[in-house]
């Protein structure tokens, strides 16, 4: 049985490279970026890449169907059994279409969803500073904040009341984040 954590955060929260830390250092994890999955399909040029791209680039979410489908392929061909996706759910459409797959696939089980949190000055300073692409503007920026704390009330309910939600301070140095990271997920499995 796979077993499946998610980790979600602001824009600029770090939860990739946290994610990305914490595989590197365990090569029984996989980790995958629903950001970055979805940016390389966008840079790819194909009719796929150009529609995401025109979400992408004015900070909205892809639509569930595509979302659904690029993360259901990456865990179903991931060389490992435990999985990280961060940036998953950004919305509870997202978040139903996940629990919905995870009741009809008993072979990948949910263990848990850390949220890394950080204020929004945090992430702002963060993710302008970055500079990465089209995305990293001050005013899409500030869409991606909108869209990202909209639906978090309601995604951190439904974890919570499910028993799967745990805070992580993001506010720190980052090898004080990725080793409590690290240590939660090696208590879970």
């Amino acid at each position: 049985m796979k077993k499946l954590f998610l980790i979600i955060g602001a824009p600029g929260s770090g939860k990739t490279t946290d994610a990305q830390l914490i595989a590197k250092a365990n090569e029984r994890i996989t980790h995958y970026s629903t950001g970055d999955m979805l940016r390389e399909e966008a840079a790819s040029g194909s009719d796929l890449g150009l529609e995401i791209d025109s979400y992408i680039s004015q900070g909205l979410i892809v639509p569930i169907g595509i979302a659904i489908k690029t993360i259901t392929n990456a865990i179903k061909n991931a060389p490992t059994e435990l999985i990280i996706i961060d940036g998953y759910p950004r919305s509870m459409e997202q978040l139903h279409a996940l629990d919905d797959y995870l009741k009809s696939d008993d072979s990948l089980k949910l263990v848990s969803v850390i949220e890394v949190k950080v204020s929004e000055e945090t992430a702002k300073d963060r993710v302008l500073g970055r500079a990465r692409g089209a995305d990293d503007k001050t005013e899409v920026f500030d869409n991606r904040m909108k869209v990202y704390t909209a639906p978090l009330a309601e995604i951190q309910a439904f974890y919570t009341s499910k028993n799967l939600l745990k805070a992580i301070d993001g506010e720190r140095e980052i090898e004080a984040i990725v080793s409590e990271m690290e240590t939660f997920i090696n208590s879970q499995v």
